[in-house]
């Protein structure tokens, strides 16, 4: 049976994209999206559709590009419809809302640095290399963790805390010479972590201890970054609060459209029925998602009534999804009304923060003011012919 090839803007209209927003994903996930070369044109297979709808299912989750990758790059990409089932899942719990005390139950039951030392080495102790992602699960297995213990982030940060120690574990055993990496991510015990596991309980206890002294540069630098951005994302709400109404819907607009959700446009700005704005999801319009924008002081609240009000408006376009966006807070009774809709209609809150943080990510309203590379080793480059 011949294999089914299509072209780049056919793949984009099966998934349910626009051929721009299609050919934005496929830059940013080439390494995943299967191609191949029919004459003087690039073609897509079915593997190339199903990454792809995965793509886009994690993307309307509410993870950015940025986050998917990263995603990615620490468990790998789901091989078949079970693998990505389980993912799905475990995105899902980073959507649900759990009180303080549920969330520090969940931080402090996640095993620490100390903790997975030793499992880290064990379970690699065949001699056999290992892909970093699947290392991480089996340390996923031993520790027998849950979904919501794998993906529950620190606060104000994209970083989950889980493969954030799986990294530094990694960092301190490589820097001391008990693995290394003899592919890009992938690692191998040596003869030192051998002997390491070979050692009394006394002196095994003794080295974790230094190990877990060690600090990841990389962490020094994500922590100031983190710091510089949480900065950045103040003052640009500031600003934003300062803006001119019409201005600030403009804004909303053009960074929905940046972030691949349709082609935006404000709507008329009097006589607009409560909607500020339609993002098309495709060219027809078959599929709208309305906006609604307040640019609202820090201390004005947006209650119930008002994200009730905009879900009025939508049962008036006989539409099903909604994005509301302000510059301040979001009350809980709001979220909860919001939440409680179901799927036959979706309405996501974004609140003032929330919205910095997306500007900063999308490169909307903030310039570069410094780029700095980090590099790695090239493994293909020292191979043989």
């Amino acid at each position: 049976m011949q294999k089914r090839l299509i072209s780049k803007k056919k793949m984009s209209e099966l998934v349910g994209w626009s051929e721009s927003n299609g050919r934005r994903w496929v830059k940013n996930f080439k390494e995943y999206i299967p191609e191949e070369s029919s004459g003087q044109r690039v073609v897509y297979t079915e593997e190339s559709i199903r990454v792809m709808k995965l793509l886009k299912k994690l993307n309307e989750l509410g993870l950015y590009i940025p986050e998917i990758k990263q995603l990615l790059q620490d468990i790998g990409l789901p091989k078949d419809a079970h693998e990505e089932k389980s993912l799905i899942e475990k995105v899902k719990y980073r959507r649900l809302k759990y009180t303080n005390d549920t969330l520090a139950s969940i931080k402090d039951s996640i095993p620490s640095i100390k903790e997975m030392m030793l499992p880290y080495l064990s379970l690699i102790k065949d001699g056999k290399p290992y892909p970093a992602s699947e290392i991480t699960k089996k340390l996923v297995n031993f520790f027998q963790m849950t979904d919501e213990q794998q993906v529950i982030k620190y606060e104000n940060t994209s970083d989950i805390i889980f493969l954030s120690r799986v990294r530094s574990v990694r960092y301190s055993l490589k820097k001391e010479n008990y693995i290394e990496e003899v592919n890009k991510l992938t690692y191998q015990i040596t003869n030192d972590g051998l002997e390491l596991l070979s050692e009394n309980t006394h002196e095994i206890e003794e080295e974790i201890e230094e190990l877990e002294k060690v600090i990841d540069p990389l962490t020094v630098v994500k922590e100031k970054i983190n710091e510089l951005k949480q900065e950045l994302a103040e003052t640009l709400l500031k600003q934003l609060r300062n803006v001119h109404w019409i201005k600030f819907e403009d804004i909303v607009i053009e960074l929905l459209t940046v972030m691949g959700y349709g082609d935006g446009e404000v709507t008329q700005r009097s006589n607009d029925e409560g909607l500020d704005g339609i993002i098309k999801e495709d060219k027809l319009g078959l599929d709208n998602i309305y906006v609604q924008a307040k640019r609202y002081n820090a201390s004005n609240s947006v209650g119930r009534d008002i994200v009730q009000s905009f879900s009025g408006a939508l049962d008036g376009k006989r539409a099903r999804k909604g994005v509301f966006i302000t510059t301040s807070y979001f009350t809980d009774n709001a979220k909860n009304y919001a939440r409680q809709l179901g799927e036959a209609k979706k309405i996501i809150l974004i609140d003032g923060k929330e919205l910095a943080k997306l500007m900063i990510d999308h490169n909307v309203g903030v310039d570069i003011s410094q780029t700095f590379v980090l590099k790695s080793i090239d493994y293909d480059y020292f191979k043989d012919e």
